[in-house]
């Protein structure tokens, strides 16, 4: 294939480009060798000649076809070069958003500056147990590869990240360890993933800060090792870090910050427990304030801070060292803002005496503040003879103030390194690890320093490190494939790297030049340009003599020598750090000493051995004696070289970071800047050495299958084998042989050569859809002719028809007027002769109608009147009764005035009688004496405590007097006027304290006003609101009366699914406690499994227990109880154990004072009730009494009133009768009596709102005494110290928790004591019915011994089987064991299903019926356990599983269906009511094999689910049900290994219809209730769909029309097999609906603005974010289909923004619907039931 076949016309190009770097032409005339200029036509329709060097040749780089654009893996594209590249990520990035592209085993991230919704624990879990080509790149992929490989190959892992300041290579370091401890998780209890996690904040906080590229930028480098044993489970992890920036805390250039930990002090400096550390705003520091801007938009540093203290105390740093950790941050901050004074020489200086802030840094620091203050100014210089001590200037002062500031803060950050990894150690022997490297990327700035060379230093080695595994990796595959190869020649930077660490390189020189005395940075660079002139990486600048370049293999970088002695030495004077040596602080003390320092040791033992090591990377820093200290760069040197063995003995795993923009703005991508990093990171190394060998790899499958088309139709018919068939078409292709190298599975290509393969095949598709062209065209010309000769034909056919229509119509309306005028005249004639009988007929209405009306208006008059005259005789009736009623009233109040005037003497009399205060006070007296023992008790502590109050004001006064002659001796000493001034701030100080405290005490008081009124208040309006709320329960009746029957049928409607709605939601969180409940049962399971084999390993034996293993498993309620539950039982046992043991009971001495107190306040309640009962009695004797006279009175007042009025004839309105005196005297006496049963309910009710009232008013009282409480304890408090604050809240929290529980206890004994008390009553009266039983039957052989004369011989008759089996209770165990532990469901397959569960129950009735509860909770909790262990050993069994949840269903069936509840007995026969329970009610167990149930179906879906997720990706997604249907597009280097021909994990669609069949035949042939089985199935077709739409979701490869045509038929294939099956009904299709729309979207049109108007109604399921992701990923399979548009998604993007989706991309696909098991009641009576022989149940006898 030569040149001139590639460089043809409409061939696109990449040419450079000063903006864009890179840009795409179009060649408009065919190059031939020897042209000097190429014709390019650009994308704006420009024409441009492009020269070509006719020395060189170098022609422009080749574009790939559109097909390979957007492709996951960079390796995949037929040309590799920078320009491909570039533009992929571009296309991937910006079109797509896709920020993660793989570039064969490198994963390259770009910054998007956005929160995406693609890190959440769906994403993890979609993620886990994947190949790493078989998705979507992600950080995740990489992580779950580095998993697998450690579990498969048993070999220690790493991930390497790094990127430029800003690329996010933190957030990706994050993410990984998120996904180890999401998928490792712990083996044990210490929740080590959760620190893993917690120490990230702790490290941003210290280490990270503000820059110009990032807010976030991390400072250091850090390698974190996390530990796995055995299982491959998360045991512990280790963090080493790598040159802090320290220069940060003392500089900081503009806009940028310095570490956030001191603005988040500050920001936090308001909380009560900072007041001592004197901060205020950031602003007002000197350290915090140098980059301008002292915040982050978008950031709360006080929540950020919070968050750094929860991560402290997470990872167990106690508060103290957390507050000292805090001193320390805020000393540095304060010593920044220490002021300076020069002296007139200018060659000293000294400080003020007064600077607060060196006050502030000595007092948090715990150091003097004299000696901190001289050696701040001077120093200590040493010779042979003497020493001297000698002033320094303003500008070493400062130097060396800040020189301790950084120095602090290096030795603070590893010490909470160092205690990070004390948190994360463990004793576990680890097995592996794998190790994520967080380290900065190569930088150059416009001016470099130490820092800068140090950090691109070890990016060399890296980059050595990287260049050297990708070669091996190369190596490798080509060995493996068995193909020759040749050396592959790539950049080798190790000269560099020597020029550095080499001896006499740079770090040696620079290590010399510190040590000697006047070394500088002008003759170390002099030395540099005299030793390193002549080398290749290493270059003198021209205009500068104190700086130099170094060749890295990014770029070349210039570094300034200035600085380089001085951060190399990183001097500290040995003054100052004596000093902090000997603060009163322990902690800051400890933080100085030197390594040959006694410190305390480590603790060694058992976790000697282990491979984690609790070390720093940096050994801390000695301050003292200089020349035999480390310089930074020997040390920096040393960790590094530590740092790549570590590497080099473990499989590295790359991530790359890329900043797409220097303004971070999100998903904007600057070509310059990608460049510089792709060439800095190692990325075009990668494409360079894939490009040089066979960078394109096919399967002989993929190849034939892609490429059969350039086949001929003998070649392909012919049944030879593919890899011949392979070699014979590329034979004839490629003539070169060196551009192609077949394997031993894969084809390997030359780079283009597939891109040169995908043009013959295009131009092939090309002269193919031509020819299809000319032939439709040809086909459609001449259909049209066709049509045009019919048409005419039809056309003169129809216009004779019409001619003979138009003739015929003629004739047919020349008739039609004839008839039409005859008709007319006969009309109007008729009409006239109408009209005349319709005006009679009216005359005729209206005369009869008003003559009726007058006779109408005669009658209605007469009416009227009869109604008036009613009224006026009733009203007169009425008045006249009104009348003699007040006149009854009257005189009855007279009457029982008097009565009660005479009672109330009566009363009186008695009441100063001394036998009634003798009964008021009986009892009384002992309580007067208990009373007066008290009083004196009280009046002793009295006077103890005013004998105390003496000694106290005494010592007091003396320590007074003694405190009053100091300070007169002090004035007199010392009589300076700072003291004096010290002394009055501190009374006033005083004095304001004791001021606050007396407001204080005044707005509690007001508080405590403001709350009453607020209480009383509130009484009132509970009043108020109680009296509305009558009135509306009133009218909400009436309302209720007056709605119809309709509305109430649709309320009932609604509620009812409003309930039902409720009601799933409150199953679905049952079943997911007892989901939770069964695992926590597990797990308690599993530790106690390992609590006896560790005991049985260290030669302990257990002790004996009385207890069974089965009533030790047993969770669940017993029928009979026998536990202390009485207040007078524990007297009994206070006085049977003694009153010395009794004491040390504090639980039992609480309980018995707390019923003591409750003792007496019913007794008071009691004697209460009392009194006011016999008030009351009295009361009602004198009303009745009242009640006797006045009826009397009444009824003869009424009698003598009628009797008068008896001889006034009585006339009812419209009556013709008249009524009888003595009936009206019985309808009064009716009416009194209504009246009176009146009056007694409303004093009923009065005297309930009475009650009401007072006990309102007792609980206002136990409130407000409540409230002197709290009050009384509140000033307490405020009087002790915080520390005494805190220890009188935890007593009064434990008192309060004692007393709940102590409530608790006393309810649940109350409980149980009923319990038994009702359950001794029961078995009394059963005794009572059995003995009554027994008696009949003797009286009834008696009566027949005596009416029998002779002698009868008894024959015994046989008993009919009446379903229930006998057993003796040491039988249980083995009923338990055949019945259930050994069982296997092949053994019961040919009887009755559910047969265990029917011959448990026939079990569990004769034990009812013989009454023997201990008998039926022996075999329930029995039957219980051994379905739990059963089921925890087979517990990867569908069949077992499957058996016993249709077994413990049946039996719950059964306990509901023969309970006796006539709820569940609608269905039973005659003969299965014989079978009901009679003595027991097992509810509670029904409910207990409710959960058990739960508990089996869970694990059965989890069992089906195991099964079949493994297949439903390569048999929903990846097979073709539709042979031929897909084209298989262009692969990388991370080909799929789901997608090569004959791979064992590769499934179809039948195999899962047949799964599926299985699981449905067995669920049937073993009974299970067909309702449960259409949950089973709909939750197994919920998890299909969830999982392939996941799948689709995360992979590229499968988006297209093809796999949507393909998705829909394999859907079709389940809809069918639910129709089969005839589960159609049970919902599982439904939940198929988002992947059927997803394939649907995947075949739709995607161009026009109906297209996106149809996708938007047609995907209802979808959400909007699945839509948007599904229609980025779409990929076109061949050249001729069309790629989405931006714009297109853009439009669906808005059309969707009114939905209110779910922010979450994937679904839940362990997700699991709430079960629901139907009452299904069986039709078999118990005593058609046959045990078979096979079960080994002989002993059970039938009864």
């Amino acid at each position: 294939m030569s040149v001139a076949e590639l460089y043809t016309k409409y061939t696109r190009v990449w040419i450079p480009d000063p903006e864009d770097v890179w840009k795409s032409a179009e060649i408009i005339k065919d190059y031939k060798e020897g042209d000097k200029t190429l014709q390019l036509k650009l994308e704006d329709e420009t024409i441009q000649e492009y020269p070509i060097d006719p020395k060189a040749n170098k022609l422009p780089f080749l574009r790939n076809p559109d097909i390979l654009v957007g492709e996951n893996d960079l390796t995949a594209l037929s040309y590799l070069h920078e320009p491909a590249v570039l533009h992929n990520l571009k296309i991937r990035f910006l079109e797509s958003n896709h920020i993660y592209t793989y570039c064969g085993i490198v994963l390259v991230a770009i910054n998007p500056y956005e929160q995406l919704p693609i890190y959440g624990q769906d994403v993890i879990y979609a993620y886990s147990g994947q190949n790493m080509g078989d998705m979507d790149p992600h950080i995740f992929a990489v992580a779950e590869e580095a998993y697998k490989q450690m579990a498969r190959d048993e070999k220690n892992q790493s991930i390497i990240v790094s990127g430029e300041s800003g690329a996010g290579k933190t957030v990706s370091a994050k993410y990984a360890m998120r996904f180890f401890a999401s998928v490792g998780g712990s083996s044990s209890e210490t929740n080590i993933e959760e620190k893993v996690l917690a120490s990230s904040p702790i490290m941003e906080a210290i280490g990270n800060a503000k820059t110009t590229r990032n807010d976030n930028s991390s400072r250091f480098g850090k390698y974190i090792q996390i530990g796995f044993d055995k299982r491959y489970r998360i045991i512990g992890a280790n963090m080493r870090t790598y040159l802090l920036e320290k220069s940060r805390v003392v500089f900081q250039a503009e806009d940028e910050r310095n570490y956030h930990i001191f603005y988040q002090l500050c920001a936090s400096a308001g909380l009560p427990e900072f007041k001592d550390l004197s901060l205020t705003c950031a602003e007002d520091f000197f350290y915090t304030s140098l980059g301008g801007d002292t915040s982050i938009e978008g950031v709360d540093d006080a929540e950020d801070f919070e968050r750094t203290r929860n991560a402290f105390t997470l990872l167990g740093v106690k508060d103290s060292h957390q507050m000292t950790i805090f001193k320390i941050l805020a000393a540095i901050l304060h010593l920044g803002n220490v002021g300076l004074q020069a002296e007139r020489d200018g060659e000293s200086c000294s400080l003020s005496k007064q600077d607060e802030h060196l006050h502030n840094f000595c007092r948090l620091l715990g150091v003097e503040h004299t000696q901190m203050e001289h050696w701040l100014c001077h120093r200590k210089l040493v010779t042979t003879s003497e020493t001297y001590i000698k002033n320094m200037s303003v500008q070493q002062v400062v130097n060396a103030r800040n020189a301790l500031a950084k120095h602090i803060y290096a030795q603070l950050f590893n010490w909470i390194v160092q205690h990070i990894n004390k948190a994360l150690y463990t004793t576990v022997k680890q097995h592996s690890f794998i190790g994520v490297l967080d380290i900065y990327g190569f930088e150059t700035f416009e001016v470099n320093s130490f820092e800068q060379f140090c950090i691109n230093y070890a990016n060399e080695k890296l980059q050595q490190q990287f260049n050297s595994h990708v070669f091996k990796l190369e190596q490798e595959e080509y060995m493996k494939e068995q193909i020759p190869w040749t050396l592959i020649d790539f950049y080798d930077n190790q000269p560099c790297i020597d020029l550095i660490e080499a001896k006499l390189g740079i770090l040696d020189l620079l290590d010399e030049e510190c040590k000697v005395p006047k070394g500088t940075d002008q003759n170390w660079a002099q030395k540099l340009y005299d030793r390193h002139g002549s080398s290749q990486h290493f270059q003198k600048p021209r205009m500068s003599n104190i700086s130099f370049i170094v060749v890295h293999f990014a770029d070349k970088v210039e570094y300034q020598c200035d600085g380089f002695l001085e951060k190399n030495r990183d001097t500290v004077y040995e003054e100052q750090i004596n000093i902090l040596k000997a603060s009163k602080y322990p902690m800051v003390a400890d933080l100085f000493h030197d390594e040959k320092d006694p410190v305390p040791a480590a603790p060694a033992g058992k976790g000697a051995s282990s491979k984690i090591n609790i070390r720093s990377a940096r050994p801390t820093m000695k301050a003292a004696n200089k020349e035999h200290k480390k310089t930074v760069g020997h040390q920096f040197r040393n960790s590094l070289h530590l740092l790549m063995e570590t590497l080099n003995a473990t499989t590295p795993h790359y991530v790359r970071c890329i900043k797409p923009n220097d303004e971070k703005l999100p998903f904007s991508f600057d070509p310059k800047r990608a460049v510089q990093q792709l060439r800095a990171c190692g990325v075009l190394e990668t494409i360079r050495i894939s490009a040089a060998g066979y960078p394109s790899r096919w399967t002989y499958h993929d190849f034939m299958n892609r490429y059969r088309v350039l086949m001929k139709k003998r070649d392909v018919s012919k049944k030879e084998d593919k890899k011949v068939a392979c070699k014979t078409l590329l034979e004839s292709l490629i003539k070169d042989p060196d551009k192609f190298q077949f394997g031993r599975t894969k084809i390997f290509f030359r780079a283009g050569q597939v891109a040169y393969l995908e043009k013959l095949r295009a131009d092939k598709f090309r002269a193919a859809t031509i020819m299809i062209q000319k032939t439709v065209r040809g086909w459609f010309q001449r259909m049209i002719y066709r049509r045009m000769r019919e048409s005419a034909i039809r056309i003169q056919r129809h216009a004779r028809g019409f001619l003979a229509r138009r003739l015929a119509a003629r004739l047919r309306q020349t008739k039609a007027a004839i008839v039409f005028q005859k008709q007319y005249r006969m009309v109007e004639v008729r009409r006239a002769y109408l009209a005349i009988l319709k005006a009679v007929i009216t005359i005729q209405a209206f005369t009869r109608g008003m003559f009726v009306r007058r006779s109408y208006q005669k009658m209605l008059m007469e009416h009227k009147a009869t109604v008036i005259q009613k009224h006026a005789r009733a009203w007169l009736a009425r008045k006249r009764f009104a009348r003699f009623r007040s006149a009854a009233v009257v005189v009855q109040c007279y009457f029982r005035r008097m009565k009660a005037k005479r009672e109330l003497k009566t009363l009186k009399i008695e009441a100063r009688s001394a036998e009634h205060l003798k009964r008021l006070n009986i009892g009384m007296e002992n309580k007067v004496v208990q009373l007066q023992r008290k009083v004196d008790e009280q009046n002793k502590e009295y006077k103890l405590l005013n004998e105390q109050l003496s000694t106290v004001t005494s010592t007091y006064s003396v320590e007074i007097s003694k405190l009053q002659k100091e300070l007169q001796r002090y004035q007199q000493k010392n009589e300076d006027e700072n003291q004096i001034t010290n002394l009055q701030e501190e009374i006033d100080t005083l004095r304001l304290a004791l001021e606050k405290a007396h407001g204080e005490r005044k707005i509690v008081e007001d508080t405590y006003t403001k709350e009453k009124d607020v209480l009383q208040k509130r009484i009132s309006d509970l009043e108020e609101e109680n009296v509305l709320l009558k009135q509306e329960k009133e009218n909400l009746n009436n309302k209720i009366l007056c709605q119809t029957e309709d509305e109430i049928s649709q309320n009932a409607v609604e509620e009812n699914l409003l309930m039902k709605k409720e009601l799933n939601e409150e199953r679905t969180r049952y079943q997911n406690l007892v989901k939770e409940y069964s695992s926590l049962e597990q797990r308690y399971d599993n530790l106690r499994d390992e609590m006896t084999i560790i005991k049985q390993t260290s030669g302990h034996r257990r002790n004996p227990s009385n207890q069974s293993s089965l009533e030790s498993d047993s969770n669940y309620p017993s029928i009979s109880t026998s536990e202390i539950g009485d207040t007078e039982d524990a007297i009994q046992q206070v006085e049977e154990v003694g009153v010395e043991k009794a004491a040390m009971d504090m639980t039992l001495f609480l309980k018995l004072q707390k019923r003591v107190r409750e003792l007496e306040q019913e007794r008071k309640k009691l004697q209460s009730q009392l009194e006011k009962k016999d008030s009351e009695s009295k009361k009602s004797q004198v009303i009745e009494t009242k009640n006797e006279m006045d009826l009397d009175r009444d009824t003869d007042l009424a009698y003598n009133s009628l009797k008068e009025s008896n001889n006034i004839q009585t006339v009812w309105p419209n009556s013709d009768k008249h009524v009888d005196p003595e009936d009206a005297i019985e309808a009064y006496h009716g009416v009194c009596q209504t009246n009176r049963l009146l009056e007694a309910q409303l004093q009923e009710q009065k005297r309930n709102h009475e009650e009401e009232l007072e006990k309102l008013e007792e609980e206002m009282q136990a409130l407000r005494g409540e409230m002197e409480k709290q009050q009384e304890a509140f000033y307490q408090t405020l009087q002790l110290s915080p520390e005494a604050q805190v220890e009188f809240g935890i007593q009064q929290e434990i008192t309060r928790l004692t007393n709940e529980n102590l409530d608790l206890k006393e309810l649940l004994e109350k409980l149980e004591k009923n319990e038994r008390k009702l359950k001794k009553q029961l078995r009394i009266y059963m005794k009572k019915v059995q003995d009554y039983e027994t008696d009949q039957a003797v009286i009834q052989t008696e009566k027949q011994q005596h009416e029998l004369s002779r002698q009868v011989t008894v024959q015994r008759k046989e008993k009919d089987f009446q379903g229930m089996l006998e057993y003796f209770k040491e039988d249980e165990q083995f009923i338990i064991k055949n019945l259930i532990t050994d069982l296997k469901p092949q053994t019961v397959s040919a009887t009755v299903p559910c047969l265990p569960a029917y011959i448990l129950y026939m079990c569990i009735r004769h034990a009812d019926y013989i009454n023997d509860d201990h008998k039926v909770h022996s075999l329930l909790t029995s039957t219980i356990n051994g379905i739990k262990k059963v089921l925890k050993k087979h517990n990867d069994d569908f069949e077992m599983t499957s058996f016993w949840l249709a077994n413990t269903c049946r039996l719950l069936h059964c306990l509901k269906q023969y309970s006796g509840d006539a709820g569940f007995m609608t269905q039973n026969t005659a003969k299965q009511n014989e079978h009901c329970l009679i003595n027991f009610d097992l509810t509670e167990y029904r409910q207990v094999l409710s959960d058990l149930s739960i508990q089996i179906y869970q694990q059965l879906i989890k069992i089906a689910e195991g099964v079949l997720q493994p297949m439903i990706v390569t048999a929903v997604l990846e097979n073709e049900s539709i042979q031929s249907l897909s084209g298989i597009k262009p692969m990388g280097y991370r080909k799929r290994s789901s997608s090569m021909e004959n791979t064992d994990n590769s499934y179809t669609l039948e195999a899962i219809i047949h799964q599926l069949n299985t699981f449905h035949s067995t669920m049937y042939d073993q009974g299970l209730d067909p309702e449960i089985i259409q949950q089973v199935v709909k939750q197994l077709f919920y998890m299909i769909n969830a999982v392939a739409l996941n799948n689709l979701l995360l992979r590229k490869d499968v988006c297209s029309w093809s796999t949507g045509m393909q998705l829909r038929f394999n859907i079709s294939q389940l809809e069918e097999w639910l129709r089969g099956k005839n589960l159609h009904q049970s919902g599982a299709a439904k939940t198929l609906e988002p992947l059927i729309q997803a394939a649907q979207l995947l075949q739709l049109k995607k161009k026009t603005s109906e297209d996106a108007e149809a996708i938007c109604s047609l995907c209802t399921s979808l959400t909007m974010q699945q839509i948007v992701k599904i229609l980025n990923l779409y990929t076109p399979v061949n050249e001729f289909e069309e790629r989405v548009t931006v714009a297109f998604i853009r439009n669906v993007q808005a059309l969707l923004q009114e939905r209110n989706d779910p922010p979450q991309l994937l679904l839940d696909f362990k997700f699991m619907f709430p079960v629901l098991f139907p009452f299904s009641p069986s039709s078999l009576t118990m005593d058609s039931i046959h045990i078979p022989a096979s079960l080994g149940l002989d002993f059970l006898m039938k009864v």
